[in-house]
């Protein structure tokens, strides 16, 4: 990365202009488009589905900002799903997958071409298929054009994918905690939809930086090499979260993972090229040229986490503060696994797009995917 941006987050005219497609306002929204959801809901919607009963799996199919929504609701629905449930990105569905077995596409434009191509298929098995995504898509056509579907449109108003997870992650809640996946009543995502605004005022452009962790932690990791990793299943997905935040607002390379696989492989790099800091009182970036970039690891705590991948979390942080690598922690707060959800999830969201800032990019335009997608159509 070179020089960094020496805009003031404080500055919020600055901060405007700095972000041309409004990416901050779109994170704001989060809270808001949990009430969209669970407002618009609609039972009928979904009516076929339930009435077969309990299906023998669940797959959840989708890309990018829209495929995460189904790493969230495994992780959710955490240990105790009485179903297999899985996310597949790709182009084709598991042999295993028939007539007894649901299939959720999520698209939140609705043509995405991966999840296009394995809706027709688990609509050619016989499976029972959901569609989530834009009205009036190539998505809605295809689920509906086949008996015994459901679909269940979205609204996303301009927003980006990776802007609408709650958009797209609500209605796998409801359908969830319809099939008896998982207990997520509508009292619980009220709670995490205050929760994110509450988030968003504390992280927002208006909140100052020395009161906003937000800002603070993205002036750290927009001169690193971050490494994120992230205890229990919320945790670990967290983690997935933020890497790909990183990756598509701060066009910034991140390694994530979860405990206690990231122990297994991972933690190795604290011995290599890019984990010794490799600056000195003496370099000056007007004369030298940007400082070389080293690790940063980010511990996301779940406060669900079992014993021992705390035990790991505490460990691993402290090898790495040996070795010269910061470390930074974020913490759930406590009570059911969508409140805890939200609460590291609002945070990491705003985290990337001051990361992006203080870079000096602009958090919205995604030219290489636009450029591959036009290229392969």
């Amino acid at each position: 990365m070179s020089f960094l941006n020496e805009i003031s987050l404080d500055d919020e005219t600055s901060l405007q202009v700095a972000d041309p497609g409004h990416m901050l306002r779109s994170t704001a929204d989060a809270g808001a488009q949990i009430r969209r959801s669970v407002g618009l809901w609609d039972p009928s919607w979904i009516s076929s589905a339930v009435a077969d009963g309990r299906p023998r799996s669940v797959v959840v199919v989708g890309m990018g900002g829209s495929g995460i929504s189904g790493d969230a609701l495994s992780a959710l629905c955490g240990t105790g799903c009485p179903v297999p449930l899985t996310t597949l990105r790709g182009y084709t569905l598991p042999g295993w997958v028939g007539p007894l077995d649901l299939v959720i596409a999520v698209s939140c434009s609705g043509g995405t071409e991966e999840t296009l191509g394995v809706a027709a298929q688990a609509i050619a098995r016989g499976a029972r298929v959901i569609g989530i995504g834009s009205a009036n898509s190539p998505l809605h056509a295809l689920i509906t054009s086949a008996p015994g579907t459901c679909y269940i449109p979205v609204v996303p108003g301009g927003l980006m994918p990776r802007a609408a997870l709650w958009l797209m992650l609500t209605p796998l809640l409801l359908i969830a905690d319809a099939l008896g996946l998982g207990n997520f009543p509508s009292s619980v995502l009220a709670q995490a939809a205050d929760h994110l605004d509450e988030v968003a005022v504390e992280c927002g452009p208006a909140s100052p930086t020395d009161d906003n962790r937000a800002k603070l932690l993205a002036q750290s990791v927009a001169s690193s090499l971050p490494m994120v990793w992230g205890t229990g299943g919320v945790g670990a997905v967290a983690a997935y979260r933020m890497a790909c935040q990183l990756n598509e607002n701060a066009k910034l390379p991140v390694v994530s993972g979860g405990f206690p696989e990231v122990n297994h492989n991972q933690v190795v790099t604290f011995d290599g090229e890019f984990a010794t800091p490799r600056t000195d009182i003496f370099h000056d970036p007007e004369l030298d040229g940007a400082a070389p970039t080293s690790l940063r690891l980010i511990v996301i705590r779940d406060s669900g986490e079992h014993s021992q991948d705390g035990r790991r979390a505490d460990i691993s942080a402290g090898l790495a503060r040996s070795r010269g690598i910061p470390v930074d922690i974020i913490r759930s707060i406590e009570g059911h696994q969508v409140l805890r959800f939200a609460s590291v999830i609002g945070v990491i969201d705003w985290v990337s797009v001051y990361t992006a800032i203080v870079a000096g990019v602009d958090p919205t335009p995604i030219s290489p995917i636009t450029e591959l997608k036009d290229r392969i159509s």
